[in-house]
């Protein structure tokens, strides 16, 4: 059985079956000793364009997966598939398992860095919502098919991932840098730190934890994985994220540092699993659990696959701080609207002066005109019970319609879900829609931990 945690907070995928190793990714051209291409950042994660038999889709890149899989396809989207056979695919959580394709014999491509033969796993049905969750289409996510093939490297600042050929690459020497031998199981690489869990004295923990890019958050940890891993005192019941299965839960907190190497990294956030699903994730039982995106952004990072190790220098972004959501809310992308916009024409006299209401005790007539465009809707996928927004009255499939006075729709799914970040005891008051009503709330975010 293969497990996959994938994106934004968890998500889990279970594989029931097993497929043979993939063809290789190729540089065009026999001297070609680099290939880059430009990334957008969202919620920590990387998302890459790829052609997929012709098609550019949108992809997240993840060194936590060992398959390429595919799970939002529309019409628009629609791509040809070849020597496609049935599976069917289990996950964490309660629920039925569900009908998947294997598909063999495709064709990747990143600009010039290109994988013949390519197999891979499409999810009939997006049960993750992970294009909800990221405020964008996303069709799928890539992993080792493309990292065991280059030297990867990532720079968070720039937005921009570079593939080098292994056959030209000379490693530059930098003096700020560290690198870290990486234990590969499954295809999935494996790194060794440290964990202070104690705020009053200096007792760290040795741990293990999978190279998560494909991961959010800064730290997920699986509680009891060993005696020292407890969910501290302060924390609070939180939604990790959606699996096949259904939601999987857990508790969120912080520890005092996480080290890796001679790299300090204070009071980041940690996300403990719930029992259950940590038993059926640990495979491989040397695990203690992952980092992710909202660690390795504080870096400029190598992926070596073949040479098994991982190098990061620290970026301007280090020492930024950890924040999460205080209000309590699940908020996702809900598809466009239709919005209807004022625009009031106006003009100029002789001298060009702009006129607006009145000129010499003559009143002008504005003309207001009116135009319909598709702006974004944003929805309650879960609310937490005793948190500030669910107290005063929110409930699950509410949409948002107004937060402080600013129309939603005026928002990027990462504005909104800023507003609920910062600022202890700071006033959110929200107008939504509940079938068909707008009710008016207001809360005040608490920060729990």
């Amino acid at each position: 059985m293969k497990k996959k945690y994938i994106v934004f907070f968890l998500f889990l995928i279970v594989f029931s079956s097993t497929t043979k190793s993939q063809s290789q990714f190729n540089f065009l051209g026999p001297d070609q000793k680099e290939q880059s291409v430009r990334f957008n950042l969202i919620n920590n994660l990387i998302v890459i364009p790829m052609e997929v038999n012709g098609r550019q889709l949108s992809f997240i890149l993840d060194t936590g997966v060992n398959k390429t899989i595919l799970f939002n396809l529309s019409q628009n989207d629609s791509i040809d598939l070849n020597d496609v056979r049935k599976i069917s695919l289990q996950g964490l959580g309660e629920g039925k398992s569900m009908d998947a394709l294997i598909s063999g014999n495709n064709t990747l491509k990143i600009k010039n860095f290109v994988g013949e033969n390519q197999e891979i796993y499409v999810l009939l049905k997006d049960r993750f919502d992970v294009s909800g969750r990221m405020g964008i289409t996303i069709h799928g996510i890539v992993g080792y098919n493309l990292f065991k093939d280059a030297i990867v490297y990532i720079n968070y600042a720039t937005r921009r991932v570079f593939f080098y050929n292994p056959k030209f690459y000379k490693e530059k020497k930098c003096r700020k840098c560290q690198s870290f031998p990486l234990q590969f199981f499954r295809n999935k690489p494996y790194i060794d730190a440290k964990i202070q869990l104690d705020t009053v004295g200096n007792t760290v923990t040795d741990v293990k934890l999978l190279i998560d890019t494909g991961g959010s958050e800064a730290i997920w940890l699986f509680e009891n994985s060993k005696e020292e891993i407890q969910t501290p005192i302060r924390h609070f019941d939180d939604v990790l994220g959606e699996g096949i299965s259904g939601t999987i839960y857990g508790k969120k907190s912080r520890i005092k540092q996480i080290l890796i190497g001679s790299f300090k990294i204070k009071d980041p956030t940690v996300s403990f699993l719930d029992s259950s699903s940590t038993f059926n994730a640990r495979q491989f039982k040397e695990r203690n659990g992952s980092v992710g995106g909202n660690i390795l952004k504080r870096f400029k990072v190598w992926v070596d696959y073949k040479n098994k190790k991982i190098t990061l220098k620290k970026n301007g972004s280090f020492r930024g701080g950890f924040e999460y959501n205080m209000s309590g809310l699940d908020v996702v992308y809900n598809g466009k609207v239709l919005v209807k916009e004022k625009a009031q024409t106006t003009f100029s006299d002789a001298y060009s002066n702009s006129v607006s209401q009145t000129v010499n005790n003559s009143t002008i007539s504005l003309v207001s005109t009116y135009s319909y465009r598709f702006k974004p809707s944003y929805k309650i996928k879960h609310v937490l019970e005793n948190s500030p927004a669910g107290l005063a009255g929110i409930k699950k499939n509410d949409i948002i319609l107004s937060i402080n006075g600013t129309e939603v729709h005026k928002l990027t799914l990462k504005q909104l879900l800023g507003k609920f970040q910062k600022g202890h005891k700071r006033k959110i008051r929200m107008t939504i829609e509940r079938l068909g009503v707008d009710i008016n709330f207001q809360f005040r975010l608490i920060k729990k931990i």
